[in-house]
């Protein structure tokens, strides 16, 4: 789907943007250009939530960069022990968005009510929370809900730290940072890991555990193929969202059919459990004007240029990897590509495989080790490498 955007077309149709959110704490400042990367633009106390005792939650507003290098405003929330120590532990924690609209977003969700949208492992946060870490859950996919813009997921994800270091009520101004997600969010800290050494050279990251990475949109969307898919939903989002970002680099909407807008038009505020019912039984024969796999260079870096394989940065920190060597999914070729490229490059890179075939399975049955190897790492320990 996302691979046809360059493809032959008559009709213009503009991108469909999510609606902006009603809490103007969200907004950009008319002075955003005037700010540097991670600059604080505004915080905020959040409510206290019952399922963290004695936690403070502090939201952040703070400049970061889109995909095409233009200012943004951005936001973290950050989830900090009462009785933290000053320079105790930083973990960003880049939850998964499957998500086109700012309710999607995790400081939404954090405080939502509705029980399609509530994020029930959160309470296992406080297995972190206990241990005096403060966790930081930026919002990656930036003001425009741009779901499929990795690169920018990484650039939101350094900005956010390099946010939570100047708020000084926090106490993280020289803490041990340490990176963290799966799937989408492991995306957004693959990234944020494989930048760092140009985006944020002065930032120390201590190490980055990241999961069941999408490495290579371009080859994930080729295996999906033309025909209907149960994950249909979320690569028509991700076009959505890569639309945003590349407006005139990435005319999608102008290759949909009637269906298609119809879709498209749907989504365009939607989370998970919406996009994924949107999309099912569809393939992009049955949403696009042609099938003709678009050969144009300019829509296909886009693509590219959000594929980490394709991306020759290699992570200044240790790095943990998981996966499912039979995921469903994600292309496990494209994963070991780039641990391959890692391995070569010199970084300290850890792999460990979970065979079962289910991609959300695999998270939880990696993640002891993950948060094993992240302790260790926050603790100044060296890092092991089974390269």
């Amino acid at each position: 789907m996302i691979l046809l955007a360059g493809a032959p077309g008559s009709a213009l149709a503009q991108p469909v943007y999510p609606t902006p959110d009603p809490d103007a704490f969200y907004a950009a400042p008319a002075d955003i250009a005037d700010h540097k990367p991670g600059d604080v633009l505004a915080t905020r106390p959040m409510p206290a939530k019952t399922e963290f005792p004695d936690t403070d939650i502090t939201m952040i507003k703070f400049r970061s960069t889109d995909s095409e290098g233009h200012p943004i405003a951005a936001t973290t929330t950050v989830l900090s022990p009462k009785n933290r120590k000053a320079d105790a532990p930083l973990l960003s924690l880049q939850q998964i968005i499957n998500g086109l609209g700012a309710q999607c977003a995790v400081s939404r969700v954090l405080y939502t009510s509705d029980p399609n949208l509530m994020m029930r492992e959160m309470v296992g946060w406080n297995v972190l929370l206990q241990r005096g870490w403060s966790v930081a859950l930026p919002d990656h996919l930036g003001p425009r809900s741009a779901y499929g813009a990795a690169k920018l997921g990484g650039q939101i994800t350094l900005d956010g730290i390099r946010a939570a270091q100047h708020v000084p009520d926090l106490r993280v101004a020289n803490s041990p940072i340490a990176m963290t997600g799966y799937s989408g969010g492991g995306m957004a800290t693959a990234w944020a890991a494989a930048l760092a050494a140009t985006y944020a050279p002065e930032l120390r990251i201590a190490g980055a555990a990241m999961g069941g990475v999408p490495m290579n949109l371009v080859s994930m969307l080729e295996t999906m193929g033309y025909g209907a898919h149960p994950a249909f939903g979320l690569a028509m989002a991700a076009g959505i969202g890569l639309e945003r970002e590349y407006p005139d680099r990435f005319p999608l909407s102008e290759q949909l059919n009637a269906r298609g807008l119809a879709i498209r038009d749907k989504l365009a505020n939607s989370c998970t459990n919406d996009i994924l019912a949107a999309g099912a039984g569809q393939g992009a024969v049955d949403v696009a004007k042609t099938t003709i796999m678009s050969t144009d260079p300019v829509a296909r870096g886009v693509v590219e240029e959000n594929s980490l394989q394709l991306f020759d940065g290699i992570p200044n920190m240790p790095v943990f990897e998981w996966h499912s060597p039979i995921d469903g999914l994600v292309p496990v070729d494209a994963i070991k590509a780039v641990d391959q490229r890692y391995c070569a490059a010199g970084v300290k890179l850890k792999t460990a495989e979970e065979p079962v075939p289910d991609h959300l399975t695999a998270a939880v049955l990696g993640l002891p080790e993950a948060l094993t190897w992240l302790d260790a790492r926050l603790r100044g320990e060296s890092a092991p490498s089974n390269c």
